[in-house]
């Protein structure tokens, strides 16, 4: 069947890049929540450190490499949310390159309806390029969290380990 003819490709032309564009503003929102999240996280701890009293204990140790990680979270998140608004833009580019190129394609040349198609499938490959780039920056970015929430946990475990083991020794007085 004949492009020209064939329903899907026109309806093809139409909802993927609607989809993309879709999908890239629900991960730059989610990505806006994550960055703000880590933003308060990040004044936390930071109220955490410059309170203080023994800078060079673990615990300001440990808060200071979790306020270092969380600072390279937020770096990930702003690249990935510049990414995502690179693709959202690249998709509504491409979509518009390509209904131009519809319109015009019958009124031009050959080479220049070839050059409004290569415009904007490298439109739309940037864009897809751009929104695989925001989704690796935060699978990195998710594995930063998780490994200072692994952290965290160890820290935690071991603070209540040494609790009960101070519990024991007091019973051990008391008996």
């Amino acid at each position: 069947m004949e492009p020209q003819t064939n329903p899907f490709t026109a309806l093809s032309l139409i909802a993927a890049p609607a989809v993309l564009t879709n999908a890239c503003s629900m991960l730059a929102l989610g990505t806006g929540n994550r960055l703000a999240r880590t933003v308060d996280r990040a004044r936390q701890l930071t109220k955490e450190l410059e309170q203080q009293t023994e800078p060079r204990s673990l615990s300001a140790r440990a808060t200071s490499r979790e306020l270092a990680a969380t600072q390279r979270r937020m770096l990930m998140l702003i690249k990935a949310m510049r990414d995502f608004y690179t693709a959202v833009g690249g998709f509504a580019a491409a979509v518009l390159v390509s209904l131009l190129g519809a319109v015009f394609t019958p009124l031009v040349n050959d080479w220049v309806a070839m050059i409004i198609e290569i415009g904007a499938v490298g439109i739309g490959t940037i864009a897809v390029g751009a929104l695989m780039k925001g989704s690796l920056l935060l699978i990195r970015e998710t594995r930063i969290a998780v490994k200072v929430m692994e952290e965290r946990a160890v820290q935690a475990q071991r603070r209540f380990a040494i609790l009960e083991e101070d519990e024991a020794e007091v019973q051990d007085l008391d008996a």
